[in-house]
């Protein structure tokens, strides 16, 4: 076990972390705003806008974008730098279209917006199935924690996880969403720093060189795993059907939105695409070369795809650069840790327990049924952290979920709402989504490497579109007629 590695990696984040939770505490105290609505959720809705720009983006930078890709690289190549392409054009959609919409409404949850739009019983069904969904990639985080650590240390991935779990926990329990978004603000500068360093030190390290991995693959008769574009094939099942998942499910989710909810402004929430998306984008990208790299040495190829990667790191780098680039990683997979362990809580916390139970639940009730959310979800996230599926192929398929939301809440707002063609549209997409998982219907017709994402837009379109042609539907909330309507029922009122 290196101690030392060990050491240097948790301090930086215990002292981050701690020190900026200790630093929002007394501001609150000297400011009397402890007891604020929102505060420990929302952050009282007053981020600015770098720190709304690299939460969103550290948000949907965790596991998958790390060990995901460094697995992933391992068997599609260069063509996987598109999940990190499309989390660029998810970060520019929730940005200029549904962030703004969630802030411009005022909503606390994704499910009190489609209540708005569809009623209590949907608001219920997506709360279950947008708070699950999310959990699912908590899981998928804590593995990541585990594999970090595991590599520090020797530990199993589960211990690891236990450890990481820790420091996730003290990452958001001690003041919620603020000390999220000022820690990702720390972590962020430091991370790229680390990167560029750790660019120019791969370059030199190489045993051949770029030219020795780019030899290999072509020695390999696998020179297309170099391209971008990869095969044919795997643009249309990888390449496109990741960006249509990450776009159609992050783009609607809690999960990533929270942090649009807690800014000064809408116009915040737009400004923030500048740093958002250049942040997330080229993370990817370096990641990916790292993988490609460690494949085609012989000693780091032997340890298989989840570890040749963090292993390269370990033996090629000076001890410094390899503890830097492990806290930047460590660093990365915590902010999203935080962030899937706070919104599911944060579902819980308002759709269910003040929405249903506790109506008049003030700041304090909130605070402590959310951290109780946040530790017993958490808990049971690392139960299972050792026991996933490859990560890019898990959170594939825990994305096809959300992708009817999305569909519906556009219409909702911006055409035509209608209750009922909310909740069939919802389970005809989650049937079709199963459908695909776990019958041989996609062996049948013969598309069995397409992702789950084609049959639920499918699902989501055909059955949406249709029955709000032939329902009973009111106008789009945000569409002129529902406006003008709205106008004329105030006026009846006064009048009356």
């Amino acid at each position: 076990m290196n101690y030392g590695l060990l050491v240097s990696v948790i301090l930086y984040e215990a002292l981050v972390i701690l020190g900026v939770g200790y630093w929002i505490h007394k501001k609150r105290a000297q400011a009397a705003q402890s007891e604020a609505s929102g505060s420990f959720l929302l952050s009282n809705r007053d981020l600015p806008v770098a720190v709304v720009g690299v939460t969103m983006a550290l948000t949907v930078l965790g596991t998958v974008h790390i060990l995901g890709l460094f697995e992933n690289a391992w068997h599609m190549g260069a063509i996987s730098m598109w999940f990190s392409f499309g989390h660029v054009i998810l970060l520019v959609v929730a940005c200029l279209a549904t962030g703004r919409w969630a802030r411009r409404l005022g909503v606390s949850t994704m499910p009190e917006l489609v209540e708005m739009l569809f009623g209590s019983t949907a608001r219920l069904v997506v709360s279950c199935v947008m708070a699950a969904v999310i959990w699912g990639i908590l899981t998928l985080e804590c593995q990541g924690l585990g594999i970090i650590i595991a590599t520090m240390t020797g530990w199993s991935i589960q211990n690891g996880a236990i450890l990481g779990a820790v420091l996730g926990l003290l990452y958001v329990v001690l003041a919620g969403m603020k000390e999220i978004g000022w820690v990702n603000l720390i972590n962020t500068v430091f991370m790229y720093l680390g990167l560029i360093v750790a660019g120019f030190a791969l370059t030199t390290s190489l045993p051949q060189g770029w030219e020795g991995v780019t030899n290999y693959y072509i020695n390999q008769d696998q020179d297309w795993m170099l391209s971008i574009w990869g095969t044919p094939d795997l643009m249309l099942t990888f390449a496109l059907g990741a960006t249509l998942s990450i776009v159609f499910c992050q783009g609607i989710s809690q999960m990533l939105l929270q942090t649009a909810m807690s800014a000064k402004s809408e116009k915040t929430v737009k400004r923030a695409v500048w740093i958002a998306a250049p942040v997330n984008g080229l993370f990817g990208v370096f990641t990916v070369a790292m993988g490609l790299a460690a494949k085609s040495i012989p000693e780091f190829h032997a340890m298989g795809p989840k570890l040749a990667a963090p292993t390269m790191i370990l033996n090629l780098f000076p001890f410094w650069l390899v503890a830097w680039l492990l806290a930047s990683f460590l660093a990365a997979v915590l902010s999203t840790f935080a962030m899937t362990s706070m919104t599911p809580a944060t579902i819980f916390t308002v759709d269910i327990y003040k929405n249903l139970f506790n109506p008049a639940a003030t700041e304090a009730d909130e605070r402590r049924v959310a951290r109780w959310g946040i530790v017993i979800l958490s808990i049971l996230a690392v139960g299972v952290a050792a026991f996933l599926p490859p990560i890019v192929a898990a959170i594939n398929w825990l994305f096809a979920w959300l992708v009817p939301v999305f569909f519906l809440v556009t219409f909702g707002l911006f055409w035509k709402r209608s209750n009922g063609a909310a909740l069939l549209t919802m389970f005809a997409a989650w049937i079709a989504n199963c459908a695909w998982s776990f019958t041989e219907l996609p062996h049948l017709i013969g598309l069995s490497e397409y992702p789950n994402v084609y049959i639920t837009v499918l699902a989501s379109l055909v059955v949406g579109v249709g029955s709000l042609m032939i329902m009973d539907t009111k106008p789009g909330l945000l569409t002129k007629r529902a406006r003008t309507e709205l106008k004329r029922a105030q006026e009846t009122i006064v009048t009356a």
